[in-house]
C-alpha cells in the first residue's frame, strides 16, 4: 500500500513536465536496471523511493526497480555480498551498526560504503494504542509492560533493550526484569502489535504507512512524550544510538505531531568502490531533478540539496567521491568538508580491516563467526579494542 503522502496526481503531473525539463543525468554512467533497496512495503523509505524513480525512468534512459527487504541484514548482504542491488535506503544508525559489527552484523563481510545522497530525516518515537493508561516515557517504568522487539533490526533491538531503558535509568539487566519483549519478524508486525493487543508499546517512524492504518483504525493511536529538554535522560540514550537527534516531530501522522522523539537520517548508499561516474550522475540528477520529483512523496521534499547541506555539517558517514566531485562543481563542498570526510574514510578503513583481521584469525583457528560465539567475540573485541566509534558530529 502507498504511503499516505504518495500524491498520484501530482506524480503524474511531475512525469509529464520531467520528459522536456532540464534535469538530466549523464545517462552513460547510469546501469542500464538500477536496483534501489528498501526497507518493506509499508515503509516511507519504500514509498518515496518509488516516487522519484518513476521521474527517473522518464527522465533517462535507465530503468528503476525497487527491492524491498525488511532484513536489515540481508539488504547489506545483498548490497556488499550479493551486489544484485545498487544502491540501498539505509539509516545512519544501520551503517553504523554494519560497520563496526556491531550485534548480528559481528560476523558479516565487513565492507566499506560511501554516501550518495541524503533521502530523509526519518523521525521516530514510542507508540501506543489510543486507548493505552500510558501517556510518557517514563510511565513504562511500571512492572511488566510489553514492548515490542524489532528482530529483523539489530538497531531497533537495541533500542528498546538498550536505550530506551537508559533513558529511563534502568540498565540492560532491569530492563530484562522490568519489560516482557514480543519478538517482530518485521517492521509492519512489530508496529500493528500495539494495535492486536501483542504489546503494549512500540517503537516505530510516523511517516510510515502502516502508522497512517493505525492512526484510522477504532480507537486510534498515541506517542508516548520523550522531554526533548531532559538532557540527563537523553545523554543516556544517545550513548547507545549516537547517530540519532532528538527533536519534536512535526511531519507524519498527525498523532505524533508536537510529540518530543528523535530524528534518525537515511541515506542512498553505494560500495565504496562503487564506479565514481555512476554517483556523480546519480548525485547530479538528484539535485538538478528534485523540483520534478519533490511532489511525489512528503519524504521528496528531505533529499533537496539545502537539507543535503545541513546533514554533511553533522555526518560522520564518508560521501563518495563522486558525489564530492558533484558538489564541489556547484560550490557546495568546503575545506571542512574535505577535512571531515578523509577523516570518516580513515574510520571506516581502520574498523573494515580490524574486522577483517579478527575474521582472518578465526579461519585460521577454525572458530565459527558468530556474535553469539564466546571465542569469535574474544577475538573480534581484541582486533577492534580501541577503535573510535561512529556519531553525528553535534
Amino acid at each position: 500500500m502507498r504511503s499516505r503522502f504518495l500524491q498520484p496526481a501530482l506524480l503524474s503531473l511531475a512525469v509529464a513536465l520531467g520528459s522536456v525539463g532540464i534535469a538530466h543525468a549523464d545517462s552513460d554512467a547510469l546501469p542500464r536496471l538500477l536496483v534501489i533497496g528498501t526497507p518493506g512495503t509499508q515503509t516511507g523509505s519504500f514509498a518515496s523511493t518509488n516516487g522519484w524513480a518513476a521521474i527517473f525512468q522518464e527522465q533517462t534512459d535507465s530503468a528503476a526497480r525497487i527491492v524491498p527487504e525488511d532484513s536489515e541484514t540481508q539488504r547489506y548482504k545483498r548490497l556488499t555480498d550479493r551486489r544484485d542491488i545498487t544502491m540501498s535506503s539505509v539509516s545512519a544508525a544501520e551503517m553504523r551498526f554494519q560497520i563496526q559489527g556491531i550485534d548480528a552484523y559481528a560476523a558479516t563481510k565487513p565492507v566499506a560504503q560511501r554516501l550518495v545522497w541524503h533521502h530523509n530525516d526519518t523521525p521516530w518515537g514510542f507508540v501506543v494504542s489510543g486507548d493505552s493508561d500510558l501517556n510518557t516515557i517514563e510511565d513504562l517504568e511500571a512492572d511488566g509492560i510489553r514492548v515490542a522487539q524489532g528482530a529483523f533490526s539489530p538497531p531497533m533491538t537495541t533500542t528498546v533493550r538498550k536505550a530506551m531503558p537508559s533513558y529511563l535509568g534502568l540498565s540492560e539487566s532491569e530492563a530484562g526484569e522490568t519489560f516482557e519483549y514480543v519478538p517482530a519478524s518485521s517492521y509492519v508486525e512489530n508496529c500493528r502489535s500495539v494495535v492486536e493487543g501483542k504489546a503494549d508499546v512500540a517503537w516505530c517512524s510516523p511517516i510510515s504507512s502502516v502508522l497512517s492504518e493505525m492512526e484510522g483504525a477504532p480507537g486510534g493511536i498515541r506517542w508516548l512524550e520523550m522531554d526533548v529538554d531532559n538532557k540527563e535522560s537523553w545523554a543516556r540514550f544517545l550513548e547507545h544510538s549516537p547517530m540519532s537527534i532528538p527533536t519534536t516531530i512535526n511531519f507524519g501522522v498527525s498523532s505524533a505531531k508536537g510529540v518530543g522523539g528523535l530524528t534518525s537520517n537515511f541515506v542512498y548508499a553505494v560500495p565504496a568502490d562503487a564506479d565514481e561516474d555512476f554517483a556523480y550522475a546519480m548525485a547530479k540528477w538528484f539535485h538538478q531533478a528534485h523540483d520534478d520529483y519533490k511532489g511525489t512523496h512528503g519524504l521528496a521534499t528531505r533529499m533537496s540539496m539545502d537539507v543535503f547541506r545541513k546533514f554533511l555539517d553533522r555526518s560522520s558517514i564518508p560521501v563518495h567521491e563522486g558525489t564530492v566531485r558533484y558538489l564541489k562543481e556547484i560550490g557546495e563542498w568546503t575545506e571542512e568538508d574535505e577535512a571531515a570526510n578523509q577523516e570518516a574514510i580513515e574510520k571506516m578503513d581502520r574498523w573494515i580491516s580490524a574486522r577483517e583481521a579478527a575474521l582472518a584469525e578465526a579461519r585460521d583457528q577454525r572458530i565459527v563467526p558468530d556474535p553469539d560465539n564466546e571465542e569469535y567475540m574474544a577475538i573480534f573485541n581484541k582486533h577492534t579494542e580501541g577503535l573510535e566509534g561512529f556519531s553525528s558530529r553535534l
